[in-house]
């Protein structure tokens, strides 16, 4: 496994770790309407994350956030790993949108508008999966 990232991988992993800082960052200040919100959205996908009161859940999911998006910036996490851990959080976000009710379009994977803010985080996922498979098949 290699300790530094490619040159050609630092624009992407550049842009994905400050959105995904910056995101976490924006949760570390969500008020308690808002972690009930994020809360509730998510438990309601993943029933194992209703025994976890609001306001904790989005401060993990904001230090979750936080130590992604900084391992993506700095160059020396090796890209597999930053890679896989941002296929296992853009899985989640993936698996929210699927089996969230309201987010497709009847009988579809096109999003609805409700849906449109979390089917974009499928670029995350292929983001993440690209990083993995290039320093699979190169090591």
């Amino acid at each position: 496994m290699r300790l530094l990232s490619r040159p050609h991988q630092l624009p992407v992993r550049i842009a994905v770790g400050a959105y995904i800082l910056n995101s976490g960052l924006g949760k570390r200040s969500a008020g308690p309407e808002a972690a009930e919100g994020l809360h509730g959205m998510a438990a309601g996908t993943y029933p194992f994350l209703k025994d976890i009161e609001p306001v904790r859940f989005v401060r993990l999911l904001s230090t979750a956030e936080i130590a992604l998006g900084a391992a993506l910036l700095v160059p020396v996490v090796p890209s597999l790993l930053a890679g896989a851990a941002l296929t296992a959080f853009a899985g989640g976000l993936v698996g929210l949108y699927l089996r969230t009710p309201g987010m497709r379009e009847e009988g579809s994977l096109r999003p609805s508008q409700q849906g449109i803010g979390i089917a974009k985080d499928v670029w995350l996922l292929g983001i993440g999966a690209g990083l993995v498979m290039e320093e699979l098949a190169r090591d």
